[in-house]
């Protein structure tokens, strides 16, 4: 289906789509809040960060790795309450977009919108900072794993309140409660990650309203490829399809993402990881970093 196509079909569903050019900018508190500092395992290992991964390059496959966990979808589904219209922005390949109300999908990448499944919701070209809705023009606003890609996060989370009735539904992670056997092999992607995601309470104050924020247990046998997802099962990150769909690995310096692997399949070899780490194997879910921020108007 094409953008133009999904335009003339979320029009016709009620979405009031703007033509206004509008562009949000980040108070300058939010700009000088303090951020957590996590420390780079090896010194050796430089990092960089990119604000943002193009995923026009590194999108191919994504659907396949990251997929919806039915567990996870149950807590997110249940906090859009009764709405029954929803814009889910950064939507990517739709993971999470409820069946059983009207949904409109936000993607800025054509190769991600491709690989929405057929009988999916319409998808249009947009950017969270920069929303082409109305406001109050749907009952709910949702973001999946998506925030730390906005430029700058404030910008799109105050879009989403702006444009939502209802409840503003955002998924994303508190990086400093990853599991330790994550800081310590893969701190280099924690590393990167940090200075774009934004904090619990920075969520909050962008969005506004009333705040409650969630804890969401990472199931063991989760299909939802995100790095935490493999709190159990380590193995899982030495393969490079796994690892092609978790934008991290595109932030690093040339040659770190390899020594990572060839560190931590060293370990899993010589019986190091399980050693220290192999408690985790046994736990049938992970109450970690993952969490669900809700705002009520």
């Amino acid at each position: 289906m094409s953008g133009r196509d999904d335009v003339g079909i979320a029009a016709s569903k009620g979405f009031r789509l703007s033509t206004n050019s509008r562009t949000l900018r980040a108070p300058e508190d939010w700009l000088r809040a303090p951020r957590r500092r996590l420390v780079v395992p090896d010194p050796r290992y430089s990092v960089r960060v990119s604000l943002r991964v193009d995923y026009e390059a590194a999108g191919r496959g994504y659907a396949g790795q990251r997929r919806t966990d039915p567990r996870i979808e149950a807590r997110v589904h249940r906090a859009l309450g009764s709405a029954q219209t929803v814009v889910n922005v950064g939507a990517g390949a739709g993971s999470y977009e409820p069946s059983d109300r009207w949904v409109l999908a936000v993607e800025p990448s054509a190769l991600m919108r491709s690989q929405r499944p057929p009988g999916a919701a319409p998808a249009i070209d947009g950017r969270a900072e920069r929303l082409p809705l109305d406001d109050g023009s749907v009952d709910a606003a949702m973001a999946m794993i998506t925030v730390h890609h906005w430029e700058p996060p404030a910008a799109g989370l105050r879009e989403l309140r702006r444009v939502a009735r209802g409840p503003v539904v955002v998924l994303t992670f508190d990086l400093e409660a990853l599991p330790a056997w994550q800081h310590e092999y893969v701190g280099e992607c924690v590393a990167v990650d940090a200075p774009l995601m934004p904090l619990m309470g920075e969520i909050g104050a962008a969005l506004g309203g009333q705040i409650r924020v969630e804890h969401v247990p990472v199931p063991r046998d989760c299909i939802d490829g995100f790095i935490e997802a493999y709190y159990a099962r380590p193995e899982a990150l030495l393969d490079p399809v796994v690892r092609a769909s978790q934008s991290a690995w595109r932030r690093l310096a040339p040659g770190v993402e390899e020594r990572i692997v060839d560190r931590l399949a060293g370990d899993l070899e010589a019986g190091t990881w399980d050693s220290a780490h192999g408690a985790m194997r046994s736990l049938p879910e992970y109450d970690g970093a993952l969490r669900l921020v809700i705002s009520e108007p």
